[in-house]
């Protein structure tokens, strides 16, 4: 018997069985769990895009950029929706990231505890108000502001430029952006709080006793280090805006056509779903199905590049740290 034998002593076999045992549940069970997520995924679209066949085979790829929807003359063009959907996403997402960010910045870097910490409380509050909530307040608070206060004030300012020469209404585009950020806001400033306060102290007491001043030591080392994890927040808040549905319903004004103003009325994905659905048959519900996989589909795209841009910018961070 050699050395190195007699240095370890040998397991009892029931106990290799036992953790070999434990080990194979384990990674069957987690195997398992992968699986199960998988066929989730391909089964939704496999569903829907069984369920979107006849509406697929009646207007072909060309229903992605085709804006004429009429169910009674079975034109189905979804290209008006996409844009509807394009146009509210990105504007919630733009401004949702601009503010969380600057948020959390005040929250982790200038306020104090006592100040911080209820602040937070508030915004993350925001996240728990049911979608009804902020449509109701879209139509009866802000939209009535909107047509009242600021929309004629941008009119007669910003005027004449094109996309902001028209008539304020309650419901319109701008209110269904406005109801977008203020519900994505508390997810993308969470998540970047938690982010911007992970930076190591040591970065940043060392950027200031070299003399650098508080914003130069937040450009050059809280925002480098932070960046991957604010637009993985800000990717999450992107997803929730592209599907949300009831209080996009109920503001944005559920008109079939391109918008030509911040102040049109104007539809999404989601809000045509949601309103023609209930009542739709034949190749109208088909239709309204393939809006649903499209959907799904951007989605799905969405998230794939965001992970992609994720790993880019971890990964250039890192080279950076190594250099």
């Amino acid at each position: 018997m050699t050395t190195r034998d007699l240095s370890r002593p040998r397991r009892p076999s029931s106990l290799q069985n036992r953790l070999q045992l434990g080990d194979w549940t384990f990674r069957t069970l987690t195997g398992l769990a992968g699986l199960v997520a998988m066929a989730v995924i391909v089964g939704a679209f496999y569903e829907l895009g069984s369920q979107a066949w006849p509406a697929i085979k009646h207007g072909g790829i060309s229903v992605l950029w085709d804006t004429s929807w009429n169910p009674g003359r079975q034109e189905f063009g979804v290209g008006v929706f996409v844009i509807g959907t394009l146009i509210t996403s990105m504007f919630a997402l733009v401004a949702a990231t601009i503010i969380a960010v600057l948020v959390s910045l005040f929250l982790v870097e200038v306020a104090p505890g006592y100040i911080s910490r209820p602040v937070s409380y508030l915004i993350e509050l925001l996240a728990a108000i049911p979608s009804v909530v902020y449509g109701l307040w879209g139509i009866f608070v802000m939209g009535v502001f909107v047509r009242d206060h600021f929309g004629p004030v941008v009119v007669s300012t910003f005027g004449w430029i094109p996309i902001f020469d028209g008539t304020p209404l309650i419901t319109g585009l701008f209110s269904a952006c406005v109801i977008l950020t203020v519900m994505i806001l508390p997810t993308v400033m969470a998540v970047s709080r938690d982010v911007i306060a992970a930076v190591p102290r040591s970065q940043r007491e060392g950027l200031m006793a070299l003399g650098a001043t508080r914003w130069e030591m937040i450009r050059l080392t809280v925002l480098p280090y932070a960046r991957s994890g604010v637009m993985g927040a800000a990717i999450l808040g992107l997803a929730r805006a592209v599907g949300e549905t009831l209080a996009v319903t109920l503001v944005i004004g559920n008109s079939v056509r391109i918008p030509d103003n911040i102040f049109s009325p104007a539809y999404t994905m989601a809000s045509v779903i949601a309103n023609q659905f209930p009542e739709a048959t034949g190749l109208h519900q088909s239709a309204l199905i393939e809006v649903a996989l499209i959907l799904l589909a951007i989605t799905f795209i969405i998230n794939i590049v965001a992970r992609l841009l994720v790993w880019k910018v971890t990964g250039g961070h890192r080279a950076v740290v190594q250099e």
